[in-house]
């Protein structure tokens, strides 16, 4: 007997979240032919989309529970100005969170979810170039000079340690090995605190707010609607329907929708039988003015501090805080990253900073996204990417819109099967 296939492409889908991963997938959608609208309860790049660091890294998407996690110890994590900040709570979703957190923060784990990353970062930038191929506006920019950077050797160890477990992933990356001297040839910016570095090569960075604005622009010029301000109250599989029901009452009707609403994907993802906490990862950043603009992005990796030139100035983001995502920007954490970055910058005035900014980045217990299908076969997912929405929410978008087109899911999603 023959197998028949049933599926039917859909012809009109609903987005919900109009982030990189949201905007990304319905661009896609777009390119088969498929009807998109796109809600969001604030607007475009409204949440971790804007003020994050805007690397366009696949070398360095690794997953984020690592065993240098479990090394800070508990009274370090409790600390307001550790990299890593777990406030006191007894939430029990949060307590869950960091307890699967921590069981994945071993050496085996990472290497298995590394291993599963592989495919998919090396598809990221193939994504970007798809897109500007499309038309989209947005820029990437090679980053001629990306330099990890450190105050002494010994630190310097811990990333190409990494490396290697990358490499033996599958993942090329390909870097060199600097002195603080010829780190500092490279990158006058440094000061006389870093002692060396590693420099990486074939990364790219964006200015993300604007790049994801001019993401937008483009699936409005295809057609596409794009409503701000429409929080999403409820999803409803209605057999041949999908149904999102916004909070001022209005009703969307598609034949299939996608949850691509970052840290609160879990809110609307559970009854389609999504178990997998998504947990708001807080990241803070800022930006200042210093005598020399780096010509492109500077980690350091030690402080978890990563740096990137956007237009005259630098922005500087930070810090990984396990918090509700609408909890209010907490000073501390951004004198936290000045602290961190001040001894290690020259001619940087850490005093004329603006934008201070924090965005909810959304992060699983086992450090991989959540891309495809739920129990209900009219609701997709597409978040939980961690810090690598940006980096990975293009070729994440390609991908879904492949699964929800043709019914069948690519080798490369596998390992992220929302009902894991």
């Amino acid at each position: 007997m023959v197998a028949v296939d049933t599926h039917r492409t859909p012809e009109r889908v609903t987005v919900i979240g109009a982030g990189m991963v949201g905007l990304a997938t319905a661009w896609f959608l777009q390119e088969r032919g498929v009807a998109v609208t796109v809600v969001d309860r604030e607007g475009v790049a409204a949440g971790s989309s804007w003020g994050n660091a805007g690397w366009l890294t696949p070398g360095l998407a690794t997953p984020l529970p690592e065993p240098a996690v479990l090394r800070y110890g508990l009274r370090a994590v409790l600390s307001p100005s550790s990299p890593v900040y777990v406030p006191p709570t007894a939430d029990p979703r949060l307590l869950r969170f960091a307890a699967g957190f921590a069981r994945h923060s071993t050496a085996a784990r990472w290497k298995r979810a590394m291993a599963a990353l592989a495919p998919i970062n090396g598809k990221a930038l193939a994504g970007f170039d798809a897109l500007a191929d499309g038309g989209v506006a947005g820029e990437t920019v090679e980053a001629k000079s990306f330099l990890a950077a450190y105050r002494t050797e010994a630190e310097r160890g811990v990333l190409l340690e990494e490396i290697e477990h990358i490499r033996a992933a599958g993942q090329d990356l390909e870097f060199e090995v600097l002195t603080g001297a010829e780190a500092r040839e490279v990158e006058p910016s440094l000061s006389g605190a870093i002692g060396s570095a590693i420099r990486l090569h074939g990364q790219r960075f964006i200015d993300p707010g604007t790049y994801v604005h001019l993401l937008a622009d483009s699936v409005r010029a295809r057609g596409g609607e794009i409503r701000d301000g429409a929080a999403v109250r409820a999803i409803r599989d209605e057999g041949a329907t999908g149904v999102v029901e916004l909070a001022g009452g209005d009703v969307e009707r598609a034949d299939a929708v996608v949850i691509a609403t970052g840290a609160r994907l879990g809110d609307l993802a559970r009854p389609f039988g999504v178990r997998t906490i998504v947990q708001a990862g807080r990241g803070y950043s800022f930006s200042i003015p210093l005598e020399h603009v780096p010509a492109g992005p500077v980690y350091f990796p030690s402080q978890r501090v990563a740096c990137t030139p956007i237009g005259d100035r630098l922005r500087v983001a930070g810090m990984m805080e396990f918090r509700a995502p609408d909890a209010p920007l907490d000073p501390r954490r951004v004198r936290a990253i000045v602290e961190a970055a001040r001894p290690l910058l020259r001619d940087a005035d850490f005093d004329a900073r603006t934008d201070e900014w924090v965005g909810s980045r959304p992060c699983t217990p086992d450090g991989l996204p959540l891309i495809g299908a739920t129990r209900s076969q009219r609701v997709f997912v597409a978040g939980g990417h961690g810090m690598w929405g940006i980096t990975l929410g293009p070729a994440t978008g390609q991908l879904l819109a492949e699964r929800i087109t043709t019914g069948r899911a690519p080798a490369e999603l596998a390992p992220f099967d929302p009902l894991r």
